[in-house]
């Protein structure tokens, strides 16, 4: 999915809307971008693990080009707010409540 990357105002009824109270929407987009980021980091690190160096003595420590290009790639990438922002407004977010949820002890 395309993401603007660029700030855009947001109607507070279209955000609203799928919950019908603005704070529940919120709060569902904020879950979502934590996890989004959380997916951003473990994948960014795990990337990045590649290159680590058990030397500590700086003389041997170099700038690698692909670790510079990475991190670059994951810097232009757009926000887990914005991501996650598009997700609950094209519907791709499933969100229930947990009193809903139908336990049997």
């Amino acid at each position: 999915m395309a993401v603007n990357t660029s700030i855009i105002p947001r109607e507070i009824d279209k955000l609203s809307e799928p919950t019908g109270n603005i704070y529940e929407s919120i709060s569902i987009i904020s879950q979502r971008a934590r996890q989004i980021s959380n997916n951003m980091k473990e994948e960014l690190n795990n990337k990045l693990s590649e290159f680590a160096t058990t030397v500590d003595n700086l003389e041997e420590v170099f700038e690698n080009r692909e670790q510079i290009e990475i991190s670059k790639f994951y810097e232009r990438m757009p926000k887990p707010t914005l991501q996650a922002t598009e997700e609950f407004l094209s519907g791709e977010i499933n969100f229930r409540h947990p009193n809903e949820s139908d336990n049997a002890f």
